[in-house]
């Protein structure tokens, strides 16, 4: 721990100080003048090329592996128990008897 505040100050100075060149500015010196050709004027379109083949489609791939079976999900939350009825009453209607 002790070192490593050294190293990486040092490591990050270098990498700082890699960036910053220093500009070289070198002196003119008298040269002659170049003489450059100028081109001439553009020649004739070339003919036109014959239009590509289109290649064949290549094969299908295989079918790939089956997948393995997934994990079984977790367990659901356990609800509270119901209430009795109280003061509720169930009426069950007696069945009607034909004659």
């Amino acid at each position: 721990m002790r070192y490593s505040f050294v190293v990486v100050g040092a490591l990050s100075a270098l990498a700082l100080s890699a960036c910053d060149r220093p500009t070289v500015v070198v002196p003119a010196t008298a040269s002659p003048a170049v003489v450059v050709p100028v081109p001439g004027p553009a020649g004739p379109q070339g003919a036109p090329r014959a239009p590509a083949k289109k290649g064949d489609t290549g094969a299908t791939g295989a079918t790939g592996s089956m997948g393995s079976t997934g994990m079984a999900g977790m367990e659901g939350a356990r609800s509270e128990k119901g209430k009795t009825g109280g003061d509720t009453i169930v009426l069950i209607p007696e069945p009607t008897r034909k004659p």
